[in-house]
């Protein structure tokens, strides 16, 4: 015995089938040009701005997720910067600390004041176009596939309809013709037949032909009934949503470019600091040459002795320096120091005589006015600077 499942699906698949032949079939009637087609401008016109919709949708899908890919690309190329400039950026260089705190800030920035705990500006500027952009317009092509599935099955059952409307239109055609075909056979048969059967026959023909006739009027009406109700639901749903693709367009770049103009704003700041750090390097990099040629251009140093022949620097100079730090003299043979005198380092006349960490000079002050070293004195080094 056959299980019921498989009948109730056998026949299912029969019937599918058999529409699928009626379609094919009255599509090439159509074709050549034998059967009419129902046809709807302006519905046609509809499905072609939701076709046009549909396409330039997914390609701003399409391209808002190539710039979040571009903006965690940037992302990470900012990061390995900014890795690079703090780990190359030496010690004595002027703004290390500051350096430090801008690499960190980088990192860091807190972009919403409400937050106390904030991801980095690149990471909220790329969830911030996702959540405000992409999600808004995910939402709005995600109603699309259902849209499509029923315009396609909307011209299913147009053809349905149009098989319907000819099959019946030609069964109203032929009626008189299968009377006529029906009427001479029928007039011998009952002239054979008994008079008692002769009505019977007769009316036997003409229950089969109105059969036929009200099964093809019935399924006319069921297809008719079918195929406006899903053209009525899509002639409101269409024009709504082609309407609809303005706020949507507006919405989506709107906070992209809100979220953009936040963003470069707030990065702008940070690099603004370290455009005023690198400047100040420069500065730095200036003096400290300038004080180099300086140096390069004063006396030799201690190896190179004056004999005393320049009237303008006693015998034995080796350089000057400058005092940075008070010194009380506390022996006869040392210098008194007060802060911001010049003192002109000499030669020890006898070298083994110099303790470590000791200078011997005379003030630049007592030689320009008296020309003799005769108040030279010894003085702790790390009390001056050289000049």
């Amino acid at each position: 015995m056959a299980e019921p499942g498989k009948g109730v699906t056998a026949g299912k698949l029969a019937i599918n089938v058999q529409k699928r032949l009626t379609r094919a079939q009255e599509k090439v009637m159509q074709k050549l040009g034998k059967a009419d087609e129902t046809r709807d401008a302006a519905f046609e016109e509809m499905v072609s701005n939701f076709n046009k919709q549909m396409a330039e949708g997914t390609k701003l899908q399409k391209d808002l997720k190539a710039y979040l890919t571009a903006v965690k690309t940037m992302h990470d190329a900012s990061r390995r910067l900014q890795d690079c400039l703090a780990d190359m950026y030496e010690p004595d260089w002027f703004g290390k600390e500051e350096m430090d705190t801008l690499a960190e800030e980088m990192i860091e920035k807190e972009m919403d004041n409400n937050l106390e705990d904030t991801d980095t500006l690149w990471l909220d500027y790329h969830q911030n176009i996702t959540d405000k952009s992409l999600s808004s317009l995910d939402t709005y092509l995600a109603q699309f596939p259902d849209i499509k599935a029923r315009i396609a099955k909307r011209d299913r059952k147009m053809v349905d309809f149009d098989s319907a409307r000819h099959h019946f239109a030609s069964l109203q055609k032929g009626k008189k013709k299968d009377e006529a075909k029906v009427a001479k056979p029928a007039a011998l048969l009952e002239m054979a037949a008994p008079s008692w059967a002769q009505g019977l026959i007769s009316a036997h023909q003409v229950a089969q032909t109105n059969l036929s006739y009200n099964q093809a009027e019935e399924d006319l009406g069921r297809a008719q009934k079918i195929f406006e109700e899903l053209n009525v639901e899509l002639q409101d749903e269409l024009p709504a949503l082609w309407e609809n693709r303005v706020g949507v367009y507006v919405n989506s770049f709107q906070s992209l470019a809100g979220q953009q103009e936040k963003f470069h704003r707030e990065m702008g700041k940070l690099s603004q600091n370290l455009n005023d750090i690198m400047t100040k390097l420069e500065e730095q990099r200036e003096l400290n040459e300038e004080a180099n040629h300086s140096e390069s251009a004063s006396p030799p140093a201690k190896s190179a002795v004056t004999n005393g022949a320049d009237g303008d620097l006693p015998p034995g100079f080796l350089y000057k320096v400058k005092v940075i730090h008070d010194y009380s003299a506390t022996d006869g043979d040392e210098l008194e120091l007060k802060i911001g005198d010049t003192v002109l380092a000499l030669a020890f006349d006898n070298p083994d005589e110099q303790d470590d960490g000791w200078l011997l000079g005379v003030q630049e002050s007592h030689w320009l006015q008296n020309k003799d070293i005769s108040a030279k004195g010894v003085f702790p080094e790390n009390f001056t600077q050289k000049v």
